[in-house]
């Protein structure tokens, strides 16, 4: 009988969590990680992968996902598609259930998939519904704080934080009461609350000063980020819409740095708002995230909208790149293009993730009895023209493209049809 069940051979294993950075065989039994020797070791399998010349990882986890599908509409993907067959073993979906629809997200979305499926759990009673397309649903009597705290502590296998907004299209309705709500329940539940900073709804059209009723986006950080605790997590600083890390001088506001050094964290949601201008500055700031999600749905991917939803939404002309296909390895592809080392990629999709958006300690990475989940890419060089939702290009010199992953020890294929297919530059 031979020792293993699967054995990934001769690949680059990078595991920043473990510290290893080199040539390595990774040995599966049982669905769970077996071994981790230096390559060439000699040890047999019932199935041995060469994977000579490719990236092993963790099974990467993409921290903002949209996967309530046909609940929430044209918004919300099929999980498979934006995990397993992606590349990615983990999904954590961004707000598409809420109290009130996350029996069915349990039941229809995290039990029946192959992917590995969390929520953060939307602060409001309507959830993701078709996308936020509708404001008036997100006010804040559409917010019950104890029904929300109940749901997530009946919950705590699944739901791992909330998730709310804080934008200027709200901020013109109705101010800032939905994130004082949606921070009293995150504490009430010691979880952490994920908060979207960006422009996401229309303003509204009686409004005063040009429809702002006086809100002033360069305003909505600092009166936010007081509300909030170490441990929580602001969303697309790299956004190209008002209301974000940048202002509207091109420089970052100075209450990002205060947030950081109480201990609240960052994540590029990537997805329609991404701007490598946006980045850059960031960047250059010394704004580094913590974690990488991509923030792909229905409005910004090439997937067939569901009869009766929405022909448009205010999204939907700026896509990933210029295209209508993504990925999680697109998003690592774009940091890298941005001059941060690889490594510390592949930190912000797994063991950064685990500790930042409070995900079970056997993820993340390749310790021997963790589960198998892993997920293999290709690493190429050259020339590579990538382009922003605002059209600036930048020409990366490595790409990362997802070949197959292992959860739980399974192979899955990276077939999806939204995987891109990136041009020479």
């Amino acid at each position: 009988m031979l020792p293993f069940d699967t054995l990934l051979a001769g690949g680059h294993l990078i595991d920043p969590a473990q510290g290893l950075d080199g040539l390595y065989d990774v040995a599966v039994q049982g669905g769970r990680i077996a071994a981790v020797l230096p390559a060439g070791s000699g040890v047999t399998a019932a199935q041995t992968i060469d994977v000579s010349g490719q990236l092993i990882i963790p099974g990467m986890i993409d921290t903002h996902a949209h996967v309530f599908q046909h609940v929430t509409g044209r918004f919300g993907l099929e999980a498979d598609l934006c995990g397993v067959h992606s590349g990615v073993t983990t999904l954590i979906d961004q707000g598409g259930p809420s109290c009130m629809t996350l029996p069915a997200f349990r039941e229809f979305v995290v039990k029946p998939k192959h992917t590995r499926v969390f929520a953060y759990l939307s602060s409001y009673l309507v959830g993701g519904m078709e996308g936020h397309y509708y404001p008036s649903l997100y006010k804040p009597d559409c917010v019950d704080v104890a029904a929300t705290v109940k749901a997530a502590l009946a919950n705590t296998d699944i739901v791992k934080g909330f998730k709310a907004h804080a934008e200027l299209g709200g901020f013109a309705r109705w101010g800032i009461e939905v994130i004082r709500l949606s921070a009293d329940i995150a504490r009430q539940a010691d979880l952490p609350l994920y908060i979207h900073f960006g422009q996401l709804w229309p303003l509204p059209v009686d409004g005063a000063e040009g429809g702002t009723n006086g809100v002033d986006a360069d305003t909505i950080l600092a009166e936010v980020v007081p509300l909030l605790k170490a441990g929580d997590i602001l969303a697309h600083p790299f956004t190209r819409h008002p209301g974000g890390f940048v202002n509207r001088e091109g420089e970052v506001h100075a209450v990002v740095r205060e947030a950081l050094a109480r201990g609240l964290k960052v994540d590029v949601g990537h997805g329609s708002h991404f701007s490598y201008k946006m980045a850059r500055i960031a960047l250059d700031a010394g704004i580094v995230p913590d974690t990488l999600g991509a923030d792909m749905h229905g409005y910004n991917t090439a997937v067939p909208a569901p009869a009766g939803t929405p022909e448009v939404h205010s999204d939907t002309d700026h896509m990933f790149f210029g295209q209508v296909r993504f990925s999680l390895a697109s998003a690592m592809t774009a940091m890298l293009a941005l001059g941060l080392p690889l490594t510390q990629v592949v930190r912000m999709v797994t063991c950064n993730v685990v500790d930042v958006f409070g995900l079970p300690k056997d993820l993340g990475t390749l310790a021997v009895g963790n589960p198998a989940d892993i997920s293999v890419l290709h690493d190429e060089t050259g020339r590579f023209a990538l382009r922003d939702n605002e059209g600036t290009q930048l020409v990366g010199e490595r790409l990362l493209r997802p070949a197959f992953c292992l959860k739980d020890g399974v192979r899955f294929d990276a077939d999806a049809s939204i995987l891109p297919v990136v041009q020479a530059a």
